[in-house]
């Protein structure tokens, strides 16, 4: 009975998988992609060790593995199919699925690490690779998510290009990368998907970043919260330690008064005896009062608890250089039980009433987007392409 009981869930299983496939064909544009679509799509579900063209060829049709090679990897490689229009045709379906177990509550933008040997894939240089957690040969991807505490549907992901990669000409060419791909940074490439996504009119969250997507690119420059602010946005932005905050209500000092010649002066100043501190030594001098345990989740081995405090503060990023105070923000900092010292910071434009409770819950949806990721690895083969082109790396991506 149970071996039947299984068989029927697997065919249900298969027919609602087809059903999904055939949904999407026409984001393809042309008739004869339908075939490669289906059969590499069935290869990221099938239990290989290496989903990239050669194996999924291998198991989808063993008798003819040269000509399905050479069928999967054209419609992969180089088929001009957009990713945008399937990854709407995707959005259009499972959305509505997610939005069943509740709204939208958070836009995430996540950059992925893939790790690689060689130097010639699109895009791979020395650089920080999360994966890793530390500085690495791989690519990067920055890509947009969005959530909630059943599940997310990552809608826009692009292939960061480090400034050696996009100032050269005959690299690019070998890799197909568009003309109107310029030198981007992590955080602007973020913003370009958040805005394309409010253009789109998806249903609105709350921004999520980590303190890593900024890794050598600011951070605490805050263009990337300027940019949301402009868009009415609200976000919890990971920071460094190191970022400089104004507290207890103390702000910058007004420009200095006008001596009557030349042009008034506008900028704002600081003083010996007023100047701004550091997010971590702010944490560092708060009493063991200041300090609460919050609980955000059940994880699988039972609650999953930590020690946050929230401030009001203001940040001061080179205020000295404005004429206005940046606004006033939520520092929200972690300090677990078993860590002498903090190990997370973030800046929250959320309201000023805003509990502690539901900052940490919101900050913390982004285990979501760790553990899809982990699964589109794991599961379906994200990092497994072995192409080196501009092309098939996004195309392997939106297929996955």
């Amino acid at each position: 009975g149970s071996e039947m009981c299984i068989r029927d869930r697997g065919k249900t299983a298969s027919k609602r998988f087809e059903s999904y496939i055939d949904g999407l064909t026409a984001a393809l544009g042309h008739a004869d992609r339908e075939e490669p679509f289906r059969r590499y799509t069935t290869g990221l579900l099938l239990p290989l060790e290496r989903k990239s063209v050669e194996p999924i060829a291998a198991r989808v049709d063993p008798a003819h593995v040269s000509a399905a090679h050479q069928s999967l990897h054209h419609f992969v490689a180089k088929a001009d199919w957009s990713d945008q229009t399937l990854l709407s045709a995707v959005r259009g379906k499972v959305l509505p699925a997610i939005e069943r177990h509740g709204p939208i509550a958070a836009w995430i933008i996540d950059d992925t690490g893939f790790p690689k040997k060689g130097k010639h894939s699109v895009g791979v240089a020395r650089q920080y690779c999360g994966q890793l957690g530390k500085q690495d040969n791989c690519q990067v991807a920055v890509s947009l998510s969005v959530a909630n505490e059943a599940a997310s549907l990552p809608i826009d992901y692009r292939l960061y290009l480090p400034k050696d990669w996009a100032g050269d000409p005959a690299r690019r060419a070998k890799a197909g990368v568009p003309d109107e791909i310029t030198f981007q940074t992590k955080p602007s490439i973020a913003l370009d998907q958040i805005r394309k996504a409010v253009a789109d009119g998806i249903p609105p969250g709350v921004v999520l970043a980590d303190a890593g997507l900024f890794a050598g690119d600011g951070g605490a420059d805050m263009k990337f919260q300027t940019g949301l602010l402009e868009l009415g946005l609200d976000y919890i932005v990971g920071i460094q330690p190191n970022s400089s905050v104004w507290t207890d209500g103390k702000a910058p000092k007004p420009a200095k008064p006008w001596s009557g010649q030349g042009r008034p002066p506008t900028r704002l100043q600081r003083s010996e005896d007023h100047q701004p501190v550091l997010a971590k030594d702010l944490a560092l001098s708060l009493p063991a009062s200041a300090w609460q345990d919050v609980t955000w989740r059940a994880g699988t081995k039972g609650d999953l608890v930590s020690r946050f405090t929230a401030q009001r503060i203001r940040p001061a990023h080179r205020d000295y250089e404005r004429e206005e105070p940046w606004p006033e923000l939520w520092l929200l900092i972690e300090r677990p039980e078993d860590e002498d010292e903090p190990t997370k910071f973030w800046f929250a434009n959320l309201p000023a009433d805003t509990s502690i409770d539901h900052l940490v819950r919101q900050a913390k949806l982004r285990w979501r987007i760790e553990r899809d990721y982990l699964e589109l690895k794991q599961e379906l083969g994200l990092g497994h392409y072995e192409g080196r082109g501009w092309r098939g790396f996004h195309h392997h991506a939106s297929l996955c």
